[in-house]
């Protein structure tokens, strides 16, 4: 029961970085206002250059770390998923730091990352004791 709660909680947390990392690639700047962190002015950016290329890499990543998941998920690896999501872990709290660092609020370093990074961890020791 409680390895099938982890394994739910990972998809839901798959779904969601795959949906987010899409969303740095299609609308990156209103990512990066969700994500907690200012993005500097188009206007103060380089003419005919792109203003955002570190929010696409960051969006296919987190693409990519989702679909680590699914695939974890799909061969039944409990414990194995549990491990990456414990590794993954690192992920939300460096991002938190990031937002805090960047002048950004606290409610996004907290509120967002933080507790992603609670969930995360709560859903990895589950899987990890299953």
């Amino acid at each position: 029961m409680l390895t099938t709660a982890a394994s739910i909680v990972s998809g839901a947390i798959g779904v969601g970085i795959i949906f987010l990392g899409a969303r740095f690639v299609v609308a990156p700047r209103a990512a990066a206002a969700g994500y907690g962190v200012p993005v500097v002015p188009a206007s103060d950016q380089s003419p005919g250059r792109d203003p955002y290329p570190w929010l696409y890499v960051k969006g296919v990543r987190d693409i990519a770390s989702g679909l680590f998941l699914f695939i974890l998920l799909a061969n039944h690896a409990t414990h194995l998923l549990g491990a990456f999501m414990a590794a993954a872990t690192l992920i939300p709290v460096g991002d938190a730091v990031i937002v805090l660092r960047s002048g950004g609020s606290r409610a996004a370093a907290f509120g967002i990352h933080g507790v992603t990074a609670v969930v995360m961890l709560a859903a990895s020791a589950a899987l990890l004791i299953a």
